[in-house]
């Protein structure tokens, strides 16, 4: 029997295809990123090697050191407007982050201006389909809406990301993989929904990302209305949002691949654009 998904639900859903469509619409771009040479950055390196003197080794520590911390405070946006602080781009070289670390990179994804607009439009989807009919219409109606949708978020967030990584000691930043053919990187991708790092550097089964959500979507039962709890409704939502994350670990793992490939294309038109200036 096929079961009719409810309002939040369909708001994860909505999300869900949102990520999927900024995914798949940016894949040409990568398809051609992988076959095609960076003949700017190839030309580059070729004659930093021919013109340079080997780095001091004092130089090559504090590149090093730098790297290191990168990886705590990142601040990159994929597509340039979404949260991309917990995006580790080279795992051998990054120290694990302490609790409070990870409870401050979490916050500031969760309470980044993004949220805010992305929770208002979906806030303005529930008012018109008149979702959870208990909290009635007008600003008092839209403000409960918005109210229970940044929560979820707020909550998601903080239990994935922070209570129980500082809990169960793991790192809760995506360590992409940056190498190797597409399926066998878009399978690593998805993996790190079971997969997770703990701070001394081995591999855990990711209870953060079950638990998390689990309790997460557990405590949201709390502020909705009646008729939107219960056991069936929670497992929906929390399958909706393991895919959510799962398709969102994709984009962090190809998304500096495809960022790279937009900057080297604004490069070359700067160059081919410069001679008639």
């Amino acid at each position: 029997m096929n079961v009719a998904p409810g309002p939040r639900t369909r708001v994860v859903l909505a999300r869900l295809l949102t990520a999927g469509t900024l995914f798949f619409c940016a894949f040409p771009t990568l398809a051609q990123d992988q076959q095609e040479p960076a003949p700017l950055l190839l030309a580059a390196l070729q004659t930093q090697s021919n013109s340079q003197p080997a780095a001091p080794a004092s130089s090559s520590k504090q590149d090093s050191s730098s790297q290191k911390d990168s990886g705590k405070g990142k601040n990159d946006r994929m597509f340039f407007v979404m949260p991309n602080f917990l995006t580790v781009e080279n795992e051998s070289q990054v120290a694990p982050i302490s609790w409070k670390e990870k409870f401050v990179i979490t916050s500031k994804g969760a309470f980044d201006p993004y949220e805010f607009a992305v929770v208002g439009i979906l806030s303005g989807i529930r008012q018109a389909e008149n979702a959870y009919p208990g909290f009635g219409q007008g600003f008092e109606g839209y403000g409960k809406r918005y109210g229970t949708a940044f929560a979820d978020q707020v909550d998601g967030n903080i239990m994935v990301g922070a209570v129980f990584p500082a809990i169960l000691k793991t790192d809760p930043r995506y360590f992409q993989l940056g190498k190797g053919k597409f399926v066998y990187r878009f399978a690593y991708a998805f993996s790190r929904i079971f997969i997770t790092r703990r701070d001394s550097g081995t591999r855990l089964f990711n209870f953060p990302e079950f638990a998390g959500n689990a309790t997460a979507i557990a405590i949201s039962n709390l502020y909705y209305p009646p008729a939107d709890r219960g056991f069936s409704s929670s497992a929906n939502n929390w399958g909706v949002q393991m895919g959510i994350d799962a398709l969102g670990n994709e984009l962090k793992e190809f998304w500096p691949d495809i960022h790279r490939r937009i900057s080297r294309r604004k490069k070359t038109s700067g160059v081919t654009a410069s001679p008639a200036d």
